[in-house]
């Protein structure tokens, strides 16, 4: 039994799944993956389900019923780690943007100390390779503007990129969690932070995708430019629902 668990959304994710998986396993360190699949039309999940013939022991499946957002695909992750006790628990994408060799990185800031630790792009100036320069900006922009609404020093509150313990995530309301899309990785760490648990960054290389389509849409900016603001009203005037 591994004590760390790797969450991998997916949905479209057929042209990485079966590279990402393989490539976590290869690592020196054994980590057990869990990929929620939104019943993709493509076939991830048939691919997972292949692979779990070779890997029967570390590869878990999750198949939900329609594309539901990223938020709520962690968050039913979340409860299947908790529920079978795993003590160090990850978000990765599945495309390759982060590398599969800094879970052992992350891991090892939790181990040291972190209650949360975070795979950043910006602690040391911007580490992105292939991204236009306005995806640049629009990240590097919205984390300032989360930095100077939330108070939280986090470099990079928008990284998807992250190390759990467990007792972070027993301790966070999960089911009043209100984001599903880009803002949902601000306020986890956004609760995180309010509960008073260590967040350290660790500096990462981020690559943008190769293979395979973004999910980033207009709604998704939305919901993080003026969903940040909202948050940060609930959590001071809303202490007890927050």
């Amino acid at each position: 039994m591994s004590d760390s668990l790797v969450i991998i959304p997916t949905y479209n994710e057929i042209e990485n799944i079966e590279a990402i998986v393989k490539a976590v396993f290869d690592l020196e360190k054994d980590f057990h993956v869990l990929v929620v699949d939104d019943n993709s039309p493509d076939g991830t999940a048939a691919m997972v389900q292949r692979l779990q013939q070779t890997f029967p022991d570390n590869l878990f499946l999750e198949v939900r019923h329609e594309k539901s957002g990223l938020g709520t695909a962690y968050i039913h992750g979340f409860k299947w780690a908790i529920a079978r006790k795993y003590d160090y628990i990850f978000e990765m994408d599945a495309d390759f943007s982060h590398s599969p060799p800094d879970l052992e990185r992350l891991y090892a800031a939790c181990v040291q100390g972190a209650d949360m630790s975070v795979g950043s792009r910006y602690k040391k100036g911007v580490n992105v390779v292939n991204w236009p320069l306005y995806r640049v900006l629009l990240s590097y922009g919205a984390s300032f503007y989360v930095k100077m609404i939330t108070g939280m020093r986090v470099h990079d509150p928008t990284a998807g990129f992250v190390c759990y313990k467990r007792h972070v995530l027993e301790n966070i309301a999960l089911d009043s969690v209100r984001f599903v899309g880009y803002a949902f990785q601000i306020e986890m760490k956004f609760r995180t932070y309010l509960l008073g648990y260590t967040i350290e960054e660790v500096s990462i290389v981020f690559r943008d995708r190769v293979k395979g389509k973004s999910k980033m849409s207009g709604s998704i900016i939305k919901e993080a430019v003026f969903g940040v603001f909202m948050m940060k009203m609930r959590s001071m005037f809303q202490k007890n629902r927050f």
